[in-house]
């Protein structure tokens, strides 16, 4: 079964300016956003079954907008990112069963590697409802410099029996990073950690 996609929206900012300081290069942030029909609105499912395929077919649609929208090979991505609402009909299990089980591995696809665990978050929520999707670079989850976040909202969801589903990528980390730790240069992104 096939996520049914009301909407999809893509967001890309971009940061020239911080502190009065340019940024060469920028540094761009995408959000891909789909509001999904929830299948499991307004009764107890035993079996999320259902969600956890629609979780991997996100996983890579939203992560190749992504990366389509910035405008990089997939190797270039810096950080990602994973993020659900689920509207009053459904509970947050169902936010879970779509981010966890198998988002990843397509994501990850997407972004070509990815060795660290995508950082997540989930609530519920009604129409208009924002969430900040925590962001971590893709290979070594000790990079303070990519430590962030984006916001993702749709003005019109999500309604009761809808899911809005989140993936964001970019191609930096944050502007003018000075908290040391370690060092994207020094990245061996052997076991997600360093």
């Amino acid at each position: 079964m096939s996520a049914r996609i009301r909407k999809l929206v893509v967001q890309v900012d971009e940061t020239r300016v911080e502190m009065g300081k340019a940024i060469e290069p920028p540094i761009r942030r995408a959000v891909a956003i789909a509001v999904i029909e929830n299948p499991c609105a307004g009764r107890y499912v035993e079996n999320l079954d259902e969600l956890i395929a629609i979780g991997e077919e996100l996983g890579g649609l939203l992560g190749e907008k992504c990366v389509k929208a910035l405008g990089i090979e997939p190797g270039r991505a810096h950080s990602y990112g994973k993020a659900a609402i689920v509207g009053e009909a459904g509970e947050l299990e169902h936010a879970a069963a779509i981010l966890h089980p198998k988002l990843g591995a397509p994501l990850r696809k997407a972004v070509e590697k990815g060795a660290a665990l995508v950082p997540s978050a989930k609530k519920r929520g009604g129409m208009g409802t924002a969430i900040d999707v925590p962001l971590g670079h893709k290979d070594a989850a000790y990079v303070r410099s990519h430590f962030d976040a984006i916001e993702a909202r749709v003005g019109d969801a999500p309604r009761a029996n809808e899911i809005v589903v989140a993936v964001a990528v970019t191609d930096g980390g944050r502007p003018l990073p000075r908290i040391g730790g370690l060092q994207v240069g020094e990245i061996q992104g052997t076991d997600g950690l360093r």
